[in-house]
This record gives structure tokens, C-alpha cells and sequence, in this order.
């Protein structure tokens, strides 16, 4: 069955091309067009429970209500629908607010289509958080350079396997499914594996949330 999907941005011509490339490979069907956060909404209480989108790709920039705004609304108001932010912006004050608001995963419009449909494919996958590389590198000097209570590492209580520690410290430094396997001379399928028994033993949903738990306890310092 197609993976569900939800496409909002303002400009028609791009919703369109988007649906076009995205929709060849048989495996992703777009139920849900909008032109804003507003408008999006408004479709998610008009559609039928099972014909919600498991994932969406929110533009940032749009009137009436922008992306970011309507981030915030719609993960609380339904939790098991994933937010990509696919848009133009870099900043890193952009990419801060989105995942506060409750994105799991952040591409830039020039993203290659293919990487994009993975990236879709990954965040319903043992809770992926999939972003362009520039993205994910800025993604985690911010986390790096933000602020904690604590100055020295505190102790490792999470019962991970040395593999897992491993793992998590490559997610720590950037590294997507692919580089860690490639590092580890493991398969993918195995990385995943590992890494839903990490969210599980760390009580998390997704990789923000893990690298954000082992930065705030400096376990990568003692890894």
C-alpha cells in the first residue's frame, strides 16, 4: 500500500511538480494539497481517519498561516502524522523553530527527489529524522552549542549495548543510516534494528530526541 502523504506550499506550480516526481515510483500517494497552514488543517478535520497522511511535507514560508505555525498546531493534534519541513531556508533560527514546533526531519527544495522519497521512507521507519546534509549539520551544531545545566558528563544509566553506544555516537556526529553502516561494516537493516532498540532503552521517538538526550548528558564524552 502507498505510503499516505500531505504536500503544503503556497505556490501551486511547486505542489504540483512535487506530486508529479514523488508520486512515479508507485510507492508514495499524495491525499492531501494545500496552499498554507491554514488551509491544511482544514483538510486534516475534513478527512477520513484512515485517510489521514502518515507523513507531510510542510513549506515554512506561506501566508495566512506559515509552515512553522502549523507545525505546532497539527502535531498535537495528531501525533502519529510525521512533519518533513521542505523548504528554502538554511538559517539556523529556521531550522531551531521548526524542530521545536515538532518537525522530525527538515530538506532543502533542491533536495534530489530521490533522497527526499527515503527521507519519507525513513521517518516512518523505527522513527527516522531525515535532513539534507547542510541541514543536519547545522541541526547539530545547534544542539551542541546549546545550553545545559550540567559541565562534566553524567553516568551512562541507559543499559545500551557497546554496538548501540557506538551507533548513537555516529548519530551524535551526523551520521545518516547509510554512514553508520558503511562505518561499521554492518547492513542497514541492522543499524535500524539497533537503533529502535536505542529509542527504546532511552525512551524516545526519533533521532532528534536521542542525540538531544546524549548531548545534554555528555555521554558522547565518555563513549
Amino acid at each position: 500500500m502507498p505510503i499516505q502523504i500531505a504536500v503544503v506550499d503556497d505556490k501551486l506550480q511547486n505542489r504540483a511538480s512535487l506530486k508529479e516526481r514523488i508520486v512515479q515510483t508507485g510507492e508514495i500517494e499524495v491525499i492531501i494539497s494545500a496552499s498554507n497552514g491554514k488551509e491544511f488543517l482544514e483538510e486534516m478535520k475534513l478527512a477520513e481517519k484512515d485517510r489521514k497522511p502518515s507523513v507531510v511535507l510542510m513549506d515554512i514560508d506561506m501566508p495566512v498561516m506559515d509552515g512553522i505555525e502549523a507545525v505546532s498546531k497539527a502535531s498535537e493534534m495528531y501525533p502519529e502524522t510525521k512533519f518533513l519541513m521542505l523548504t528554502v531556508f538554511d538559517d539556523d533560527d529556521k531550522i531551531f523553530d521548526a524542530i521545536r514546533a515538532g518537525a522530525v526531519g527538515y530538506f532543502l527544495k533542491d533536495e534530489k527527489i530521490e533522497n527526499l522519497i527515503q527521507g519519507i521512507k525513513d521517518t516512518l521507519d523505527v522513527g527516522g529524522s531525515p535532513m539534507s546534509p547542510r541541514i543536519a549539520r547545522k541541526a547539530l551544531n545547534l544542539l551542541m552549542n546549546s545550553k545545559v545545566e550540567i559541565t562534566k558528563p553524567e553516568a551512562d544509566d541507559s543499559n545500551l549495548s557497546e554496538r548501540e553506544k557506538e551507533i548513537l555516537k555516529l548519530m551524535v556526529e551526523g551520521h545518516d543510516y547509510k554512514a553508520v553502516a558503511e562505518k561499521l561494516f554492518i547492513s542497514p537493516h541492522t543499524v535500524r534494528k539497533h537503533i529502535a532498540n536505542i529509542y527504546e532503552k532511552l525512551h524516545v521517538t526519533s533521532k532528534v530526541q536521542a542525540v538531544r538526550l546524549a548531548i545534554k548528558k555528555k555521554w558522547f564524552m565518555l563513549f
